[in-house]
């Protein structure tokens, strides 16, 4: 399969989960985004347009810490995304895992992220 091809089914599945996944003040929307060399997550309110919370692994906190998206960094950026939720009065969110499968890095994030008392 060409490049191309690969790259338009992804946008064509990530397209399709954001029509359906929409965040709220009550319920935002949980994006989380994984590049070959950093990992990304933000809280979203779709209907205002704005982020509530950002963590990434480039942030300050973080960033002597070395984290790659692989299984052991997405456990500690789920542990602390978590506890940034808690401490910003976030109890309840929509998860938005940009067409990719609920398997591996992701689902590792998505545990994390629960043990921390979020639900989804």
């Amino acid at each position: 399969m060409k490049l191309s091809e690969k790259q338009r089914l992804e946008r064509n599945r990530r397209w399709r989960i954001r029509s359906r996944v929409k965040g709220t003040v009550a319920r935002p929307r949980l994006a989380l985004c994984l590049s070959n060399k950093h990992a990304y997550a933000q809280c979203i309110d779709d209907d205002a347009g704005r982020t509530l919370v950002a963590l990434s692994s480039l942030s300050k906190d973080l960033k002597s810490q070395h984290l790659k998206p692989n299984c052991a960094g997405m456990e500690v950026l789920g542990k602390l995304f978590g506890e940034l939720l808690k401490s910003k009065g976030i109890e309840k969110v929509v998860f938005d895992r940009a067409g990719r499968s609920y398997f591996g890095c992701v689902r590792i994030f998505a545990d994390a992220v629960r043990a921390q008392g979020i639900n989804f």
